[in-house]
C-alpha cells in the first residue's frame, strides 16, 4: 500500500511537468505592446461586409422603430413609373400607387425612388411629389410633379 502511495505521489508532479507548453504564447512577449496579436484580423483580407439586405435579421425586416415584419415591401425605382390607383383621405392620408407590380401604400413625407423625391401632399384628385435637383448653374431647384388618379 505504501508503494502505491509513493508511486502516485511521484507520478502526479511528473505528469504536470510533462504537459506541453505552447511556444507561441511567449513568442511576442516583450516585443510588442499588442496584448493578443493572434486575435487580430488578417490585414490582407477584406473586412467582412454588411448584409445587402438592410435591417434584416433572422428573416424579419425592421420597417420602423420597434416595428418588425417578414413581408418584403416592394420599392419604386423612379417616379416616372408611378400609376396612382387610389387615395385615402382622413386623419392619416394614404396614397395607393402601382409601379408595374403590387399596390404600394404611401404616406405624406415619405421618400420615393432612388432620386429621393418626397411625397409632399395627398389630395382628393392626386398627389404632389417634390424632387430636389441641381440646374446647369449649380443651383438647387425643386421640381414639383402632380400625378392625377389614373382611370
Amino acid at each position: 500500500m505504501k508503494l502505491v502511495g509513493l508511486f502516485l505521489f511521484m507520478a502526479i508532479p511528473i505528469g504536470a511537468n510533462a504537459a506541453p507548453v505552447d511556444p507561441l504564447l511567449n513568442f511576442f512577449k516583450g516585443k510588442t505592446k499588442i496584448e493578443k496579436p493572434f486575435e487580430l484580423r488578417d490585414p490582407f483580407k477584406a473586412p467582412p461586409t454588411r448584409s445587402d439586405k438592410k435591417n434584416m435579421s433572422d428573416g424579419f425586416y425592421k420597417s420602423g422603430q420597434n416595428v418588425y415584419t417578414n413581408i418584403i415591401e416592394p420599392t419604386i425605382q423612379s417616379i416616372d413609373q408611378i400609376k396612382l390607383v387610389g387615395v385615402l383621405i382622413g386623419k392619416e392620408r394614404r396614397a395607393m400607387v402601382s409601379a408595374g407590380g403590387p399596390v404600394i401604400t404611401l404616406k405624406e413625407g415619405q421618400t420615393i425612388g432612388e432620386e429621393g423625391a418626397e411625397l409632399k401632399a395627398i389630395l382628393p384628385g392626386g398627389i404632389i411629389v417634390v424632387e430636389k435637383m441641381v440646374n446647369v448653374y449649380g443651383q438647387e431647384e425643386y421640381l414639383e410633379t402632380v400625378i392625377p388618379i389614373s382611370k
